[in-house]
């Protein structure tokens, strides 16, 4: 049986933390409300993660900071998204629905295709979408305790400007992505 699987990141831009590539297959109808994680306030995207825990499965393919900087972004989604769709269990005939204009599966998965706002007009993409969004940055919290100084708990990673200054007054970090351009700047 051909099932449909949706696929989101979370992380693509951050300066700092993994990025997340989150498959997802539903087993059961998925709850009322999905959308792009973005659109969601973090309270509703925990609602509705606690209800998608119940509804689907999902496989997670995490690319760590120097692999990032090892293999480029494009190839950091790659690995990713091949992680996720591995643990996840999918099969290559499988309809796979990458959010984005650019088709990171492997080859081996016969029907796949990105679509630009996946994550807002198909709902097992935002199902990937916010699980994603909860997954990485509850990470980043717990991340936070382990590098005090970045104040990680306020901006999961992302360039901030707050980022910018504790990234300016304590230097970069070893879970910061070295090959970012405002990280990298810091380090000639």
């Amino acid at each position: 049986m051909r099932v449909v699987v949706g696929v989101d990141e979370v992380g693509r831009g951050s300066w700092a933390g993994p990025l997340l590539v989150v498959a997802a297959r539903a087993h059961r109808d998925l709850p009322v409300g999905l959308k792009d994680s973005k659109l969601l306030s973090k309270k509703r995207r925990e609602e509705l993660y606690e209800l998608l825990l119940e509804t689907c499965q999902f496989g997670e393919g995490w690319v760590q900071p120097e692999e990032i900087d090892a293999k480029g972004l494009a190839g950091a989604m790659r690995l990713g998204v091949a992680r996720a769709l591995i643990e996840l269990g999918t099969g290559f005939e499988d309809w796979i629905i990458l959010d984005g204009n650019i088709n990171y599966c492997p080859e081996e998965f016969l029907n796949t295709s990105a679509v630009i706002g996946a994550d807002a007009t198909h709902p097992i993409v935002s199902a990937a979408s916010i699980y994603a969004k909860v997954k990485r940055d509850a990470h980043m919290v717990r991340v936070a305790d382990l590098y005090p100084d970045y104040k990680f708990e306020k901006h999961v990673g992302y360039g901030t400007k707050l980022h910018q200054q504790m990234l300016e007054k304590f230097g970069v970090s070893k879970i910061h992505r070295k090959s970012y351009g405002p990280v990298k700047a810091l380090l000639v």
